[in-house]
């Protein structure tokens, strides 16, 4: 969890890209743009995530029917959109959890975990705080108290395995936002330290876990005592960023001797272009540009 000066810094962050999806859902109809507001004052901000699932309906009983995600498309592609990031399905069996892959969790900030789990549950998804906090932290009622930071966490899990994490926010208003991807790996500092040089994240701590900043997202890096696989194909199949001039973004990092899996292409189909890549730990990463294209336009539930 953050500390004093860090989470204020963080909220006041927030606070400005709330300011900015008010603005847009007055001055327009909904669309992806109003989900990367903080692209406007960055070249890279933190985009996607996007999850392997048997059933795309279903699918969005969990992130639109329970957390109130809005349903969107851009061309073939079914999306759901929270304030400040997007979630991408593909129909298709995940090969696994996320949990054991370098991609353990996912984590968003809410105003109340009460009242988010309490939503989670009585839609029938199961609560994991339990399973997933060391034996030694309390959990009271599916909820986990830090005291360090004065922050309530929570756990659950989708039907397709993907760990989702809510840490409350009390001054958040909106109801839900992006907050973290929390990574597992056995080269912490190695992972940690790649993050920072290929994305140019700010490093620090975040409670008791290395970390790095980029806006929209926390990066966190936790130690995993058993060996993790890979995410392609697992629930969360990858994670993704949204960079302006990508494609001199990509010829950058080719420089840097990083060979993608799919090349800088423009898709007209979905109206962006995108280039795939795997970090050197076995995250696969897709990289997009004009993913808040108006073509992208939002389809209702």
């Amino acid at each position: 969890m953050y500390h004093g000066r860090q989470l204020k810094h963080i909220r006041e962050r927030a606070q400005m890209w709330m300011l900015r999806v008010a603005l847009s859902c007055l001055l327009g109809p909904a669309t992806i743009g109003a989900q990367l507001p903080l692209l406007q004052d960055n070249n890279l901000v933190y985009a996607h995530h996007h999850l392997n699932v048997v059933s795309i309906p279903e699918a969005k009983k969990f992130w639109v029917d329970t957390l109130g995600g809005t349903a969107v498309k851009a061309g073939p592609l079914e999306m759901v959109k929270f304030p400040n990031v997007i979630i991408v399905f593909t129909q298709r069996a995940p090969t696994g959890g996320s949990k054991g892959t370098t991609v353990n969790h996912v984590g968003f900030w809410v105003p109340s975990v009460r009242k988010t789990i309490d939503k989670v549950k009585a839609a029938g998804y199961p609560i994991v705080t339990r399973e997933e906090l060391p034996p030694g932290q309390a959990v009271k009622d599916d909820i986990a108290y830090i005291e360090a930071t004065k922050t309530n966490i929570a756990f659950a899990m989708t039907p397709d395995g993907t760990k989702v994490e809510f840490v409350e926010n009390p001054s958040q208003t909106v109801p839900i936002a992006n907050h973290h991807v929390h990574f597992a790996t056995d080269k912490v500092d190695a992972m940690k330290e790649w993050y920072v040089k290929t994305f140019n994240a700010k490093g620090g701590m975040r409670g008791t876990f290395q970390a790095a900043d980029l806006p929209g997202v926390n990066l966190t890096f936790s130690p995993s005592a058993e060996p993790v696989a890979g995410t392609r194909g697992r629930a969360i199949d990858h994670i993704g960023f949204e960079v302006k001039n990508l494609e001199a973004f990509c010829k950058q990092l080719e420089a840097g001797g990083i060979k993608f899996d799919r090349p800088y292409t423009y898709v007209p189909a979905i109206g962006f272009a995108i280039a795939f890549f795997t970090d050197p730990f076995g995250t696969y990463i897709e990289l997009t540009e004009g993913m808040d294209n108006p073509k992208a336009a939002a389809s209702g539930q």
